[in-house]
């Protein structure tokens, strides 16, 4: 089909709660992608932060390959061992006295944290979470809730009770809604969807303390900062804190579905059978992915990528902040990539569209950039000059 063809079939059939580019895609390798008109386009933003190692890496296409042909899916009353050496994998490369619990997606996983904190917080009448003002942890009603952005629940109410927000970055604020009945500290360490906001020196620091004080979980919400994102395994590497629990997905089995919770023993063993499930979760396919993403990163070397990517791109932004007064801040860590704006970044989106070039607007005037770990330096370097010409022609 070509794209007007394809796109013709979603507006009579697809249900249009998705804004869509006037493309369609069929084909990637690495840092490229093409349509179906043989167009090819630089992706500085592959699979929403889902395709960290590129598209279709090899070691995955090959896993995948293999397992299907052997065992495509059986439920969860089962050992499998994919999924017991993709725990094992990532329980060691935490350094946390953890298990796991395996779904399909951020939102779950983030649902299973929540659900865990407060089956933790039971015995004492504890039930509420405290999350912070433009988070996002998903779109399910409880990840939803914890979910600090109000225009994500408009029309959608009432939210589910138990969830309070303090602004990202303030400790005292913070602290100053624990209670009773509090349970339970949820947070990105570092906001992807509200603009690639870092924490403040001190802060998750602050938090953990905050946490031990009152007797309460720190859960992080790594889903697109864990797997090497940052530069490290997890990002709570970066920052000396160790959180009681991280949920994950996104980059986690190189583009195939899989979300996955991390919780240390202690906590972990309040999720007895009965509790929580996923009939999908932890299946083999997306735990063989998962593996053969976890092989790539270490036999590639992409943890140190992350801080070449880093460092390339702040550079570029840098020395183009000084040409152009639209680039007010620029916010980076590892392969996450925040320019903000003084203009709303939608036209500057579109316009690098429609020079090849694969970028993504949040928060309305946050420019963001989640390029693949092994992005090359060239296609690096293309990407800041298209996205460079973009901003010094554009006409507010």
């Amino acid at each position: 089909m070509t794209s007007i063809e394809t796109i013709a079939t979603f507006e009579k059939y697809v249900i249009g709660n998705y804004r869509r580019y006037p493309v369609s895609l069929v084909r990637g390798e690495g840092s490229y992608i093409w349509d179906a008109e043989g167009k090819r386009y630089l992706d500085l933003f592959p699979g929403w932060g889902c395709n960290l190692i590129g598209h279709c890496p090899p070691r995955v296409v090959a896993a995948v390959r293999d397992q299907v042909g052997k065992l495509i899916h059986v439920p969860n009353t089962w050992h499998m061992e994919p999924q017991a050496l993709l725990a094992k994998a990532l329980v060691e490369r935490s350094g946390l006295d953890a298990q796991c619990f395996f779904c399909n997606s951020g939102t779950e996983a983030n649902e299973a944290a929540i659900k865990l904190a407060r089956l933790n917080g039971k015995p004492n009448g504890r039930y509420k979470i405290i999350t912070m003002l433009n988070s996002f942890h998903g779109r399910t009603y409880g990840a939803l809730t914890a979910t600090g952005q109000e225009k994500y629940h408009q029309g959608v109410g009432p939210m589910l009770a138990g969830f309070v927000y303090a602004p990202f970055g303030d400790l005292d604020a913070a602290a100053k809604l624990v209670t009773d009945e509090t349970c339970a500290i949820l947070i990105e360490p570092i906001q992807g969807e509200g603009g690639i906001n870092l924490p403040p020196k001190g802060y998750l620091e602050g938090l953990r303390e905050l946490c031990d004080k009152h007797g309460l979980m720190l859960i992080f919400d790594e889903v697109q900062t864990g797997m090497g994102r940052t530069g490290s395994w997890f990002a709570f590497q970066n920052f000396g804190v160790e959180p009681d629990a991280i949920t994950l997905a996104k980059a986690l089995a190189g583009g195939i579905a899989c979300g996955g919770l991390l919780a240390k023993k202690k906590y972990a063993q309040k999720l007895v059978p009965g509790t929580h499930a996923a009939t999908f979760g932890g299946n083999q396919i997306a735990c063989i992915a998962a593996l053969a993403t976890v092989e790539t990163i270490e036999k590639d070397e992409l943890l140190p990528r992350a801080a070449k990517i880093a460092e390339a791109f702040r550079t570029r932004f840098e020395a183009m902040q000084n040409r152009s007064p639209l680039i007010q801040e620029i916010r980076v860590m590892g392969t996450m990539i925040g320019i903000e704006l003084a203009i709303d970044g939608t036209p500057i989106v579109d316009e690098c569209l429609k020079r090849q070039l694969l970028i993504n607007c949040t928060h309305g005037n946050v420019i963001r950039l989640l390029p693949a770990l092994n992005l090359p330096d060239d296609a690096l370097q293309a990407g800041c000059d298209i996205i460079e010409t973009v901003l010094l022609s554009h006409k507010s």
